[in-house]
């Protein structure tokens, strides 16, 4: 059985992530693959060096011929599987697979509620299968695109081969910095994040009187949406936060959690949040607002008194800070402790969504099909 993942572009996000993650297991994985993609990112390089096959079939002038070489690139391969992880990615394989017997499985990392119904109906009866990232996402979708108790979503978290992190030194980037505290979020600057709860959190903090920490946003600028970019940097610049560092997409985001000491993370809409699992396994402590993906995803059954995770009101400036602050008290005076709970924290992670896990929870998906 070979099964293709079919992507856009291989520029950084955490859905590239994912398969680059797959791919990077390539050896081991218990099918055979190939990743199929249109255009050349950020990721390339990961993606080259994971030894997986890859294909790129860029899109030309007029889509009849691109999907016509879709087509020819699938059954060349003998796939028996495309795997897609968008609804347009499906669309473009419902027509371009027509007639070849080659199935399809669709990925939903993203909340789809105001997608034409039209779409909707192709790309929920073109899928064999579709995958949600998350139990929330499941239930959202049923709810929206008001479906059946009997359907064809199943639940398959995300999974993250954790051996990169684990493997990781700390940044040298920060070797010859003075020695302070240090609080990142990693994600791009696109709807679903909110990273100005934080940079206003961060302002309300110095209000206070809290200077003894550095902050860091790794992420990049996407153009289609750059004013959330924008606007948070002129929001620091404007308030004066000396403090805070944009420092754009990153390919050394292992190497950067180990250099941090906590991770503070924001969202408005996320389905799973790699970027969060990655920092607990990374033994980082995390401040993260109660978004209900959020509170199922970090539900990895510590006891209660365990300080790796707090959770802050969604949208509270006010509480965020408080639980930021809570959490540089804790790395101050507490750290042995909270180093333990972190431990803890990254075990349990760990466990959950490995990489091996989720291969073989797809396996069991394909199998069935």
């Amino acid at each position: 059985m070979k099964i293709a993942y079919f992507l856009g572009s291989l520029n950084r996000g955490g859905t590239e992530t994912l398969i680059c993650d797959i791919c990077r297991n390539y050896a081991v994985t218990p099918f055979d693959l190939v990743c199929v993609y249109r255009h050349e990112g950020n990721m390339s390089e990961d993606f080259r060096q994971t030894g997986a096959p890859l294909i790129r079939v860029p899109k030309r002038k007029g889509y009849l011929r691109y999907l016509l070489d879709l087509r020819r690139t699938f059954l060349n391969e003998h796939v028996g599987i495309v795997h897609s992880q968008t609804l347009s990615n499906t669309m473009f394989l419902s027509i371009a697979l027509l007639g070849t017997g080659i199935k399809i499985v669709t990925t939903f990392h993203g909340h789809f509620d105001s997608t034409p119904w039209i779409i909707r109906k192709i790309v929920y009866r073109t899928s064999n299968y579709i995958i949600c990232v998350s139990n929330h996402l499941k239930e959202f979708t049923e709810k929206k695109w008001n479906l059946p108790e009997e359907n064809k979503l199943h639940v398959v978290y995300n999974g993250i081969d954790f051996s990169k992190i684990d493997s990781a030194r700390p940044s040298l980037e920060f070797t010859n910095q003075p020695q302070r505290i240090r609080l990142a979020m990693v994600g791009n600057f696109v709807s679903g994040r909110s990273q100005n709860i934080i940079a206003k959190s961060i302002h309300l903090m110095r209000q206070q009187g809290i200077y003894n920490f550095d902050f860091y946003f790794i992420g990049r600028r996407a153009d289609q949406e750059a004013r959330r970019y924008d606007e948070c940097v002129q929001y620091c610049e404007k308030h004066q936060l000396s403090n805070v560092y944009f420092l754009g997409s990153r390919g050394d985001v292992p190497e950067l959690l180990k250099t941090m000491d906590g991770f503070v993370y924001s969202t408005e809409h996320d389905t799973f949040g790699i970027a969060v699992i990655e920092a607990i396994a990374a033994g980082l402590p995390i401040v993260i607002n109660d978004y209900d993906v959020m509170t199922e995803v970090c539900n990895l059954g510590l006891p209660a008194s365990n300080r790796a995770i707090r959770f802050f009101r969604t949208d509270d400036v006010v509480d965020c800070a408080d639980m930021m602050r809570e959490l540089i008290t804790d790395i101050e005076e507490s750290k042995q402790k909270l180093l333990a709970d972190c431990q803890s924290a990254a075990a349990a992670a760990k466990q959950k969504y490995s990489i091996e896990k989720h291969i073989q929870q797809l396996l069991k998906l394909y199998q069935s099909i």
